[in-house]
């Protein structure tokens, strides 16, 4: 049988070939005997034409085309042959040229320029270029010159099944109502396919599910995925999410056509199909009574299979005995319900409530699926009510008492009132919060409660006291607000220090000044001030007083001109009286200055005080003017300070007596190898001073310094200083190179006619042998210690 079938395709293949060919060789005919037709009625023409006269030359057209076919996707290792080119006026002798130029002429396509065939060196695809557009000719290997006219032709590539279609995404996620109709549109998928939609079924697509039966479908065509199950299979709470996967096929979706897939992941969204639950019908709680309004008592809930604001819920009490005496909120964020006080609860009057609270959805309920299923749901509440040990109780939440502020110590301002609420009604003992009463004004009856005055009271120092009382069994407080009475007991004074001016020349009547005045008492119809002028003075008549009648006065002027050289200052005194009882009164005192006015009334120039004041220093000026004296004091002494340091000590200190004096010798010199710093020979001997001894204070100079003559210096046994000074002053007058100023010059020389001689030992004479000292005794008390020096040691060296 298998044997039978092969032969019979073989046979139908067979047939299939040979009716091909003998098309294609019929269409050759035809086109053949219609292009000898065509030059036969070209050679008509010709010979029409001799017939004018004229003998017209006319080439044939030595092809006729217009277009090649070939298939892409060539995998043959030979070039694919496209076609022959043909022209009649090859003869076959090798003298024509065929050249091809266009699209890709030389590189993809390349023709024999002896024989005109054409061929293909390269792969072709469609998708990239559908067609190439070249031309063609024939000229003379030898001339170059162009036989035939340049002719265009197109090559076009025949399309095959090479490309898969393609989804325009490669994940779809996309979203449909839960409990949708059967065919509910869920979204549209599409593929697209490169190869040629004119050509064959390449590019026809078909759709099919390959994954998500039996829940969705696909339309083959349009690619649109439906749900393919009823309202009852598609719910949300049941299942959420489902992945299709979606397959598009060419070839109209024949055997042998390629095939793309893509996934679309589908979620059902939420419908309100479900109403709330409680998970328990009865729920407990218990609190104290002493628990406030507004406190959580507990809290319940129930549960919604929906999301969302479909699963949003409400809680309110619908019934019970509590129904007034509990509340309950919603929770937005847990979707729970909060069961809270609602009055103060009293465990002496109810031990127990009962609630009966209802649960809803906000949001409108699908009823299509619920049957006869209740859209609201119910619940039992019971709240116990523990007996708490509760303060005493006030009858009141505050008291306000009032007392006159001159009310006598142990005056009883009031009463408080406090009782134990619990059923064993303890005493209670009251006392005040001295937090509130510092000053310990008030004090409290520890067993009644009656509040009374313990210091004097003073309303202008605080007109309220707010003080606490306190109940105890436990501890309780209740406030009491104190308002002192006023007392008329302040007298009203001027409202501020009142000074005004008035011209010289004026006229009598004129207001020069508008007084008020201040009470710090606080009468209950308020203030009522009189004023008036005082009875005694010589001040009445110059100046009167008007009561304005609105707690305000005005001073008047009683003459028409004033002399400010007579009295330049009037001191006014003004009686002010309030209206209270008991009739209080002061006097005030309004300064008027007598001023030079100008025409129009302004002040010119006031008194003499005035004036010198105006032409005076500021007080700022005067503490100018000190700074800088103490500046350039400061400045002076540090001058000074500064001076005396610079100012050198002399050298003798007292010009009276230089015989008992010790002469300073700063200058240390430079040591024993210094010859010229200063000669000792001087302090030994003054005979011992070189004639030729140079001045050490000016440049020496060979011309400058002859020798000096001295006088010889008189014996120590006839010479006394003054000899010796004199001297030495007429020899510094007679000395040319002496400088132009005054010198000091220090002589070494002693003198003579002392008994003691020199008591140098540089320049003594004597030996050291023994000596007798005991007439230093005899000179004073000063040089007895010096004989005691000197004979000790004289006794020390004997011994």
């Amino acid at each position: 049988m298998s044997l039978f079938n092969c032969l019979t395709c073989l046979l139908v293949l067979l047939w299939a070939s040979l009716s091909l060919y003998l098309d294609a060789m019929s269409i050759t005919r035809r086109i053949v005997v219609e292009m000898g037709e065509m030059e036969g009625e070209e050679e008509e023409e010709d010979r029409d034409g001799g017939k004018g006269g004229k003998l017209l030359k006319r080439f044939k057209r030595g092809w006729m085309w217009n277009q090649f076919f070939l298939q892409e996707e060539y995998t043959g290792s030979d070039k694919q042959y496209i076609g022959k080119l043909q022209s009649d006026m090859d003869r076959g002798d090798g003298t024509l040229k065929y050249i091809l130029s266009g699209d890709g002429a030389g590189d993809i396509f390349t023709i024999d320029e002896n024989n005109g065939d054409l061929h293909a060196n390269k792969r072709l695809d469609r998708e990239d270029k559908a067609y190439y557009t070249l031309r063609a000719t024939v000229v003379n290997k030898n001339t170059g010159m162009k036989l035939e006219p340049e002719t265009e032709f197109i090559v076009k590539l025949h399309d095959i099944n090479d490309n898969e279609p393609i989804f325009t995404k490669e994940l779809y996620t996309v979203s449909v109502p839960e409990r949708s109709n059967m065919g509910t549109s869920v979204t549209q998928v599409t593929a697209t396919d490169a190869d040629d939609s004119m050509y064959g079924n390449s590019a026809k697509l078909r759709y099919s599910i390959s994954q998500g039966h039996p829940y969705f479908s696909v339309e083959p065509d349009t690619g649109i995925i439906r749900t393919a199950l009823g309202p009852g299979e598609m719910d949300r709470e049941k299942r959420e999410h489902y992945q299709v996967v979606i397959e598009a096929k060419d070839m109209a979706g024949q055997r042998g056509g390629l095939t793309g897939t893509t996934m679309v992941n589908i979620t059902l969204t939420d419908v309100n199909d479900n109403p709330p639950r409680f998970s328990q019908s009865i729920y407990q709680f218990s609190v104290p009574e002493s628990m406030k309004v507004g406190t959580p008592v507990g809290r319940i809930k129930a549960v919604d299979k929906d999301l969302g604001k479909n699963a949003e819920m409400f809680y309110n009490v619908v019934g019970g005995d509590g129904l007034d005496m509990f509340d309950v909120i919603t929770d937005k964020d847990s979707q729970e319900g909060i069961i809270t006080v609602g009055k103060p609860l009293d465990y002496e009057k109810t031990r127990s409530y009962t609630l009966e609270i209802q649960v809803q959805n906000t949001q409108i309920l699908d009823t299509r699926f619920l049957g006869y299923l209740p859209t609201k749901d119910m619940a039992t509440v019971r709240i116990g009510i523990e007996d708490v040990d509760e303060p005493p109780l006030f009858e009141r939440a505050s008291y306000v008492m009032e007392v006159k502020e001159d009310a006598a110590v142990g005056t009883a301002v009031g009463s408080v009132r406090a009782m134990d609420p619990d059923g064993y009604n303890s005493p209670v003992r009251y006392s005040i919060d001295r937090r509130t009463d510092l000053d310990r004004l008030f004090n409290v009856h520890s067993g009644n409660g009656s509040i009374f005055i313990t210091r004097p009271l003073d309303r202008e120092e605080a007109a309220w006291h707010n003080i606490s009382v306190i109940a105890t069994e436990f501890s309780n407080r209740v406030p009491v607000y104190i308002r002192l009475l006023d007392v008329n007991d302040n007298a009203p004074t001027f409202a501020s220090f009142y000074e005004t001016f008035v011209c010289e020349k004026t006229k009598a009547g004129q207001k020069i000044q508008t007084v008020s005045a201040v009470d710090a008492d606080d009468p209950a119809g308020g203030h009522k001030f009189f004023f008036s002028l005082a009875t005694e003075g010589a001040y009445r008549g110059n100046f009167t007083v008007r009561d304005n009648g609105d707690n305000t006065a005005g001073v008047l002027t009683r003459r028409s001109s004033y002399s400010r050289l007579h009295k330049s200052v009037y001191l006014v005194p003004v009686v002010i009286t309030d209206g209270d009882f008991p009739m209080q009164s002061s006097t005030g005192t309004l300064t008027v200055r007598v001023c030079t006015c100008d025409r129009e009334g302004n002040m010119e120039l006031c008194n003499a005080e005035a004036q010198t004041s105006s032409a005076g220093l500021s007080t700022g000026a005067l503490v100018a003017i000190l700074l800088c004296v103490i500046i350039l004091l400061m400045i002076v002494v540090l001058f000074a300070a500064l001076k005396k340091q610079k100012k050198k000590e002399p050298l003798i200190i007292s010009k009276e007596d230089v015989r008992d004096n010790v002469v300073s010798y700063n200058d240390e010199g430079g040591g024993e190898e210094d010859t010229q710093a200063f000669d000792i020979g001087a302090l030994r001997n003054p005979e011992a001073i070189e004639e030729s001894k140079q001045r050490r204070d000016i440049i020496p100079s060979d011309t400058l310094y002859p020798p000096l003559r001295r006088t010889a210096i008189p014996s120590r046994d006839n010479a006394d200083v003054r000899d010796f000074i004199n001297q030495r002053v007429q020899d510094n007058d007679n000395n040319p190179t002496a400088p132009p100023y005054d010198s000091l010059a220090t002589y070494a020389y002693e003198g003579t006619g002392s008994v003691a001689e020199s008591l140098s030992s540089l320049g003594s004479a004597s030996s050291e042998g023994d000596q007798d000292y005991n007439y230093l005794s005899d000179w004073g008390p000063r040089f007895r210690k010096l004989a005691d020096m000197y004979g000790a040691e004289d006794s020390d060296c004997d011994s």
